[in-house]
């Protein structure tokens, strides 16, 4: 479910099987209220030893919809800032496309402070997805835990707020409103990319160059306006009093025609505990938009990406790789043979290794009844969406920008 980072050259790619194989999805279970308080922990920097728990499990399932695949999901708690009043919401989609936490507010119990501008108006928030759907709503304020890490105060976005302005036009793509189940696939999105921000420095400035992505809400309608830093949502794992400079995903490897479920884990921070030590893998530095090279058949893309927010590899597009799309998912493609190919990934530091990019039909792996596919993929352009099908068998890691650890400042990525 990755969203435009505005710092990013390029618009991600998000699809939805929700969206494309079945036209009536279930609504599921959004989770239960308790309350609850944070783990005690030792508090260090982002390369200091601690003791926190920092390990969350994730799950590759059925999901809420009850027909999306691919979909990476966990269970967050979220808590009036400050308090013990707190509500654990699951299904929520493991994101490292996109920054911040965007919640459907119809999973939200809580009654959370909402933020204002500076004039006192209602602030909101607009992201747009590239399957050009996009959310829209109100920023709110919350601390979140995630196993024994706890981030105070964090602005997060509400989706589908009752009674919050409508959406801008400057916000609206065209595409649907991310703000139910049925469209986004999850109770909300768990942003823990590359970067602290969702829009940066491009945001912060007012002038003819300022980007649609937070607006000022009166009474006279909402324009889009300049926020500081603290403003804009925030990864919540750069806030954490401890291993915040980035993040470990680990997924078992898969083969044939995948599985109905698949564990994992997701671990804070790198090189901080004896579970995230940065070891037999290469790093890959990436540029100011988060993106780094995909060199395939002589060509360099370099605006290529790893998304565990996608549920494909999505590249090139059909006549390029001599391959079909599908029938009825044209988003998909579906080989009368399996596909593999080799590229080449390489980041800015020059660094470089081949990696395998493998394309079943898509059709046949959704009549399995299976969830987890490492060989589902589509077309897009511009460059490769790695998606959550990189992710099997691999020990993905994300470093945060200007985070440090043990092999560099982030960002970037290892594996």
């Amino acid at each position: 479910m990755s969203a435009i980072r505005v710092r990013r050259a390029s618009l991600l790619l998000t699809a939805g099987v929700c969206l494309l194989v079945s036209t009536a999805c279930g609504s599921g279970s959004s989770g239960t209220s308790t309350s609850s308080t944070s783990t005690s922990s030792t508090t260090g920097s982002g390369t200091t030893p601690t003791t926190v728990n920092n390990t969350q499990a994730v799950q590759v399932g059925v999901g809420p919809t009850g027909t999306d695949v691919n979909q990476l999901l966990t269970t967050i708690t979220i808590c009036v800032p400050g308090t013990t009043n707190c509500q654990a919401i699951s299904n929520i989609l493991v994101d490292t496309g996109s920054t911040g936490l965007r919640l459907l507010s119809s999973a939200v119990t809580l009654t959370l402070p909402r933020a204002s501008d500076s004039s006192g108006h209602a602030l909101g928030n607009c992201v747009a997805f590239a399957n050009n759907n996009y959310a829209w709503g109100p920023v709110a304020t919350a601390d979140i835990q995630i196993a024994g890490e706890v981030a105070s105060s964090v602005p997060i976005q509400l989706l589908g707020v009752s009674g919050f302005p409508a959406v801008p036009k400057a916000c609206d793509t065209g595409g649907s409103a991310a703000s139910s189940v049925d469209v986004l696939g999850a109770y909300g999105i768990l942003g823990i990319g590359v970067f602290r921000q969702d829009c940066g420095s491009a945001c912060v400035t007012a002038g003819s160059t300022l980007p649609s992505v937070y607006f000022g809400c009166p009474s006279s309608g909402c324009v889009a306006e300049a926020v500081a830093l603290t403003q804009q949502l925030q990864n919540p794992v750069w806030m954490f009093p401890q291993d915040n400079n980035g993040v470990l995903i680990a997924l078992p490897a898969l083969y044939g025609s995948g599985e109905q479920s698949v564990s994992g884990s997701l671990i804070f921070g790198i090189g901080t505990q004896i579970d995230n030590a940065l070891s037999g893998v290469t790093i890959y530095t990436t540029d100011t938009s988060g993106n780094f090279t995909v060199t395939f058949n002589g060509a360099n893309y370099t605006d290529s990406f790893i998304d565990s927010g996608s549920n494909g590899y999505f590249f090139l597009n059909a006549t390029t790789l001599g391959i079909p799309l599908c029938t009825a998912q044209t988003t998909f493609y579906c080989p009368s043979a399996t596909y593999s190919a080799g590229a080449l990934t390489s980041g800015t530091n020059s660094a470089s290794n081949a990696i395998a990019l493998t394309v079943a039909n898509a059709e046949q792996l959704f009549a399995t009844g299976n969830n987890a596919f490492n060989d589902l993929g589509g077309p897009a352009a511009g460059g490769f969406d790695l998606g959550l099908p990189f992710f099997y068998g691999r020990y993905v890691y994300v470093a945060i920008e200007d985070q440090s650890t043990t092999s560099g400042i982030g960002p970037y990525w290892a594996y």
